[in-house]
């Protein structure tokens, strides 16, 4: 399996690059981004670990490893990422599953123990 970090890299720098080319776009889904993490009822940790259930349901590559990410730097450990990705497993089986190993081969590259 490919770096999972370089493949976030790559995905970020397409993403500056679109945020150059569509800035009005871009800036209305960082408002959106903003009001939906900030902090309320649940931190933006929960919400992130909730971000990554659903990007594991949907299959979709860049927002797994961005909420991989996005969780681990809102404070997730290792076991909160995981039980995360446990209950996407148990909604969407292996789907899910296969798109999990992703997560644990980001946290590996990330050294989160």
């Amino acid at each position: 399996m490919e770096s999972q970090s370089e493949t976030l890299n790559d995905l970020m720098k397409l993403r500056e690059k679109y945020e150059k080319e569509m800035p009005g776009v871009a800036s209305a889904i960082e408002q959106v981004r903003l009001e939906a993490y900030k902090d309320g009822a649940l931190s933006p940790k929960v919400k992130r670990l909730i971000a990554l259930g659903i990007a594991l349901r949907a299959g979709c590559i860049g927002c797994i490893l961005a909420q991989t990410k996005l969780a681990v730097d809102a404070g997730a450990s290792r076991g909160e990422v995981l039980e995360a990705t446990s209950v996407a497993v148990a909604l969407s089986g292996t789907t899910g599953f296969a798109e999990s190993f992703r997560v644990i081969k980001l946290l590996d590259e990330l050294g989160v123990q």
